[in-house]
């Protein structure tokens, strides 16, 4: 009888070990920064995943939806092949959390969102890819993609409210963003703006990554407010002038590694983009993207807007 429990004990315990090891190798599998797609209402919603290890036993991470900014995940939960995960409100509407669901199958994630509406809609993810740094770029010959007198080279997501005034490109309130119709993969940006009073826009590098534009001067530095990577990178000083003065961005961005320039102080330096922001054309981070104006939030001004590309030797 002793010799049986010993058994039993000793195979109970081999089974319990297999379970975790399965475990602990299905949580390795799923660890690391991943390019989501959500289908919802006919649409698809660029979105943005992180999972990794907090300590020995439990995993954690990062999300971006389709708009607002990253939140953290508390806890990332699996059993046998299965994960979860819950969302808090953000600028979500009203309802319940949201609820992600989801499992390894090949090379992608797939799974299902629970939105705060209590609706299911499915959703898919793809590792993100490694971007290459480039030490010693090459940089080609400098381009204004705006020409001073119409929207030529740009196109409105929407009804168009941009006007060009005496070689001002304007957005009298808040509308359509818009789009760069040339796409880049590294290059060096040149911006001059204005933004009025409480007014907010951006730009988005390759239409995935948003540099803050907001009336800011005199706030701690944020990474949700001037010349922050929106919700991932913190500038590291406030560099904002009065509103209604004219400012400048000097960007340049190889692979995920971003510099900025802002009125001419260095307040993020040779950084790495975690990955996509809130309000990201695509998810598709291994391509050329354009440049996006944000136009929904409010009256902005520019002035410049110079593209030198990095080319190859």
């Amino acid at each position: 009888m002793k010799m049986g429990l010993k058994l039993f004990g000793a195979t109970l315990g081999l089974l319990l070990s297999a379970i975790t090891i399965g475990n602990a190798q299905e949580a390795k599998s799923l660890e690391g920064k991943w390019d989501m797609v959500i289908e919802k209402d006919g649409k698809q919603l660029p979105s943005w995943l992180e999972i990794r290890h907090s300590g020995t036993n439990t995993l954690v991470g990062s999300f971006v939806y389709a708009f607002g900014s990253a939140r953290p995940i508390a806890e990332v939960k699996v059993k046998n092949d299965i994960f979860n995960f819950t969302i808090p409100k953000q600028w979500e509407p009203e309802g319940t959390d949201m609820v992600f669901t989801g499992r390894l199958q090949g090379e992608e994630l797939k799974g299902t969102m629970i939105y705060t509406d209590g609706k299911p809609y499915s959703w898919s993810a793809v590792r993100a890819p490694k971007l290459e740094y480039v030490e010693k770029a090459k940089w080609g010959k400098s381009k204004d993609l705006f020409n001073g007198k119409d929207l030529s080279g740009w196109t409105a997501m929407g009804e168009n409210q941009w006007v060009v005034e005496n070689g001002v490109l304007r957005s009298p309130k808040s509308g359509a963003n818009l789009v760069s119709n040339e796409k880049f993969k590294d290059f060096k940006l040149h911006v001059e703006f204005k933004v009025p009073p409480g007014s907010n826009s951006g730009v988005y590098l390759r239409g995935r990554y948003e540099v803050q534009i907001t009336d800011d001067k005199g706030s701690d530095p944020s990474n949700v407010l001037f010349g922050g990577i929106y919700g991932f990178l913190t500038p590291n000083e406030m560099a904002a002038n009065d509103a209604s003065e004219w400012q400048t961005y000097d960007i340049t961005l190889i692979g995920r590694r971003v510099t900025i320039v802002a009125n001419g102080k260095t307040i993020i330096n040779d950084q790495n983009i975690p990955g996509i922001t809130g309000g990201a054309l695509d998810s598709n981070e291994g391509e050329p993207g354009p440049f996006l104006i944000q136009g929904d939030h409010g009256p902005i001004m520019f002035r410049k807007f110079e593209v030198t590309p990095r080319v190859e030797k």
